[in-house]
């Protein structure tokens, strides 16, 4: 797995398709691990239903890569994720860490970056209160 190839993986424009089902079975191992911080799942079929989950609960999804770095059978990877949920748009900055197998497919995938922050700090009188929490626990 080159930084090429992820970075195709790891872009999806806002209106275009997701990949198919059979575009991550050839990417990812059968019995992939998959974490972020708001699921963790195990094997391929959880790990396209999850994927498949976003995607129907919002109007739109894109993800852009940047910085790429492939040592051996690990990547990482910083990325940006837009979604569009009801006419509001929340980013999400953040970064996959990846781990290929013996065939260079994907066993072990996770996700990082903060999920509070860019989820509520949009939503009103909940998102003072998530700014008043992080400069509480921050500062």
């Amino acid at each position: 797995m080159d930084a090429e190839r992820l970075r195709s993986l790891f872009t999806k424009p806002y209106g275009m398709a997701a990949p198919t089902e059979a575009q991550w079975r050839e990417l990812y191992d059968e019995n992939v691990h998959f974490q972020d911080p708001t699921q963790e799942r195990s094997g391929i079929k959880a790990y396209i239903e999850a994927q498949d989950g976003l995607m129907r609960r919002c109007d739109d999804v894109y993800l852009t890569a940047s910085a790429i770095a492939v040592d051996g059978d690990t990547a990482f990877i910083e990325w940006e994720m837009g979604l569009k949920i009801k006419g509001i748009e929340f980013i999400y900055p953040g970064a996959s860490r990846l781990r290929f197998n013996s065939d260079g497919k994907v066993c072990d995938h996770r996700d990082y970056f903060d999920f509070v922050g860019p989820t509520f700090e949009p939503v009103p009188v909940v998102g003072g209160f998530v700014r008043w929490l992080y400069k509480r626990f921050v500062d």
